[in-house]
C-alpha cells in the first residue's frame, strides 16, 4: 500500500513555504506532501499543523512570519540550542518542535541575509565573517540536514507508518583552471616582455621559458595528467572549469583562440565534465556571460550548463539571474573564499530561490565546502592542519548523507618540493572521501 502523503495545514499557501517544505520533505526526507488550507481535506493522513490553530493528533509547528512576507526585512535573530543543534525562529511553549524549521531552512538556503545591506569585501563579495553561521559558530555544520534528521525522528514517533529515504554520501572534485600555463598560451608581446624580465631578474627562468616555448620542456603549470590520473585512480566524480574571458588584472587565462589552450580544454573535456569559469567582471555584466558561454561552446562543441564565478564573485539575485538567462543550469560558486564550511547550511544541491521575485528557479546550486587556496592562503594552514579541517568537513557530510564538493587549482598542485605536501593532501582527500 502506498504511504499516505503528509498533509501540512496552513492558513495560506505561499511560494516560500512551498519551497521550504519541498526541500525538507522531498529532497531530504523523501516523503510525499501536500499543503492544505481546509481542515476537511486532512483526512486520515499524518498532519503537520503549521498555524496557531489547534488540530487534534497533529504535530504542531508555530510559524514565524518570514514565509508569509514579501521582500526582505532586517530582523534580530537569536540563536539558541536544541538537540545540541543551533536553532533560531524559536517558538516558546511548543516542546515538540521549539522552532520554525521551515522558516529557518528558508532563511539559510535562500541566503536571505545576503539580500540585506552588508559591507562587501574588496571584490564586492559577502564576507563569511558577516554571516549568521560564522558569528554563531556553526558555519562548519550542515544545520539544515541535521534539523531535518531530528525532525524525522519526531515525525516517526508521532506517525509510525512513515518511511524515509536513505541519503547516500557522495563526493565531487572540481578543478578551476585559472592559469593553465606559466609560459605557453601568452601573446607575443607578453612573452617577449616576460623574457626580458626574466633575463634581468631571473636568468634561470628565462631558460625555462624558452625551453617551454620551444616544446623542449613541459610547462610547469601543466600538471593536468597528474590531476586526471589521480582522479581516475580514485574513481572520483569530477568537473573542470575553464575561463575563456578576455584578459584583465584578475583574469590570467590565455586567449580562447590559443591552440595549446583549446587542445587542453578538449583533452580534459573528453574525459570529464567541463564548465565555464566566468571572468571576474562577468557576474556584473550579462553580455560577458553570453560571450563566454558562446566561446566555450565553440571550443568543446557542447552546451555549457555548468558555471563557477571567478573569485567566487557574485551578488544575489542578479548574478544568478544572468546565468539563467543564458542557459546555465548548474552553479558551483556557493561557498566562501576565506572560510571552509556550509555557506547555505546544507550539504546537498538545491534549487535557487529568488527572494525578490519570490519564485523557485530552474538553476540548481551545488555548494562546495573546501577550497585549497582558502586553506593555504586565506587561513594560512599547513597541509597537516588543512587535513584535519578536510576530515572534519567530510565526516560532517557523511553524517548527513550529503555531497562533499572540493575546489582545487592546478597551480596548487605543481610538481615541485614546495607543493609536495599539498599534492599529498589532494591525494589523501580523494582517498578519504572514497573510503
Amino acid at each position: 500500500m502506498e504511504a499516505r502523503p503528509v498533509k501540512i495545514f496552513t492558513t495560506s499557501i505561499v511560494p516560500r513555504l512551498q519551497y521550504a517544505v519541498d526541500l525538507i520533505f522531498n529532497d531530504i526526507l523523501g516523503l510525499s506532501w501536500e499543503l492544505v488550507t481546509d481542515k476537511r481535506k486532512l483526512g486520515k493522513n499524518p498532519v503537520i499543523n503549521y498555524s496557531d490553530r489547534d488540530i487534534p493528533d497533529s504535530l504542531k509547528i508555530i510559524p514565524d512570519n518570514l514565509l508569509f512576507e514579501t521582500g526582505v526585512k532586517s530582523r534580530e535573530i537569536n540563536v539558541t540550542y536544541w538537540k545540541n543543534l543551533p536553532v533560531f525562529f524559536q517558538t516558546p511553549g511548543n516542546p515538540e518542535m521549539p522552532f520554525d524549521i521551515f522558516a529557518a531552512t528558508f532563511y539559510m538556503v535562500s541566503r536571505y541575509e545576503e539580500y540585506l545591506d552588508f559591507k562587501p569585501d574588496e571584490f564586492g563579495r559577502f564576507n563569511a565573517a558577516d554571516s549568521l553561521s560564522y558569528k554563531n559558530g556553526f558555519l562548519r555544520t550542515a544545520v539544515v540536514d541535521l534539523w531535518a534528521k531530528e525532525f524525522a525522528r519526531i515525525l516517526v514517533r508521532k506517525f509510525e507508518t512513515l518511511a524515509f529515504k536513505r541519503n547516500e554520501f557522495r563526493a565531487m572534485v572540481t578543478v578551476d583552471v585559472d592559469e593553465p600555463f606559466a609560459y605557453l598560451g601568452k601573446s607575443l608581446i607578453t612573452s617577449i616582455n616576460g623574457l626580458i624580465h626574466d633575463l634581468v631578474k631571473s636568468p634561470d627562468n628565462a631558460g625555462k621559458r624558452l625551453r617551454c616555448l620551444n616544446k623542449d620542456e613541459k610547462d610547469p603549470y601543466a600538471v593536468f595528467d597528474y590531476i586526471s590520473e589521480t582522479i581516475e585512480l580514485n574513481d572520483s566524480d569530477a568537473k573542470f572549469f575553464f575561463p575563456v574571458g578576455d584578459g584583465s588584472e584578475f583574469d590570467k587565462n590565455p586567449s580562447w583562440k590559443n591552440k595549446e589552450y583549446r587542445n587542453l580544454i578538449n583533452m580534459i573535456a573528453s574525459r570529464f565534465d567541463a564548465g565555464l569559469l566566468t571572468s571576474f567582471f562577468a557576474s556584473d555584466k550579462t553580455s560577458l556571460i553570453a560571450r563566454e558561454t558562446g566561446r566555450l561552446n565553440e571550443v568543446i562543441s557542447k552546451d555549457i550548463i555548468h558555471n563557477r564565478f571567478h573569485f567566487l564573485k557574485f551578488r544575489l539575485p542578479d548574478s544568478y539571474r544572468k546565468l539563467i538567462s543564458y542557459g546555465i543550469r548548474e552553479d558551483f560558486s556557493m561557498g566562501y573564499a576565506d572560510e571552509p564550511g556550509f555557506r547555505a547550511g546544507i550539504s546537498r544541491p538545491f534549487w535557487f530561490y529568488d527572494v525578490i521575485e519570490d519564485a523557485t528557479t530552474k538553476l540548481k546550486i551545488f555548494p562546495f565546502q573546501i577550497m585549497d587556496v582558502s586553506l593555504s592562503e586565506h587561513k594560512r594552514l599547513t597541509p597537516e592542519q588543512a587535513k584535519e579541517v578536510i576530515v572534519n568537513i567530510i565526516n560532517e557530510t557523511v553524517k548527513t548523507g550529503g555531497l562533499f564538493v572540493s575546489i582545487w587549482h592546478n597551480t596548487s598542485l605543481l610538481d615541485n618540493p614546495g607543493q609536495k605536501k599539498w599534492r599529498e593532501l589532494f591525494e589523501f582527500t580523494l582517498r578519504y572521501q572514497k573510503a
